[in-house]
């Protein structure tokens, strides 16, 4: 056990942090009409690494994690489609700005209910997940993301792969 978890979540979590990392980074380039095809490559890989290893942890019923898997799943399909197949021509730009900015923002809504679930000061706050800190934290990363899709579909210069 490393900070209290098995070798397999440790590795899912630092998939999940690598991830989010690399999509910010993307996403400042994203905003400034640059695909930083690297970061965006990592940013895609690790965070489909973390829903297919999320879909590996043991379940016997339906859970909100298996929904959000299930529409990250979709949401990266068709940002891999629009980036590597469309190769970001027309309409599949914004379509892949839009998948993308939606996948890196599940990974992140997790990283919040996972903070808020694991680590002590802020399970106080929000014991539940239902108290106001938590609604809030929340409300603003949806806040922030959607400002972030408007910026990135408003007219933004075209991108080269």
């Amino acid at each position: 056990m490393i900070f209290g978890m098995s070798p397999f979540t440790l590795f899912h979590v630092v998939l999940s942090l690598v991830g989010i990392v690399a999509g910010f980074i993307a996403l400042g380039g994203w905003l400034g009409g640059h695909l930083r095809s690297g970061w965006t490559a990592v940013f895609l890989a690790a965070t489909i690494a973390t829903v297919l290893t999320g879909f590996l942890f043991p379940f016997t019923v339906f859970t909100p994690a298996i929904g959000f898997g299930v529409i990250s799943t979709v949401v990266l399909a068709v940002a891999v489609f629009a980036l590597y197949r469309r190769h970001l021509v027309g309409r599949w730009r914004v379509t892949f700005l839009l998948t993308a900015l939606a996948a890196l923002y599940l990974n992140t809504f997790v990283l919040i209910v996972q903070a808020f679930q694991k680590v002590g000061p802020l399970n106080a706050l929000a014991p539940t997940g239902s108290e106001p800190p938590f609604a809030v934290a929340q409300g603003l990363l949806l806040i922030g993301f959607i400002a972030a899709g408007y910026r990135l579909t408003r007219g933004a210069a075209p991108m080269a792969i």
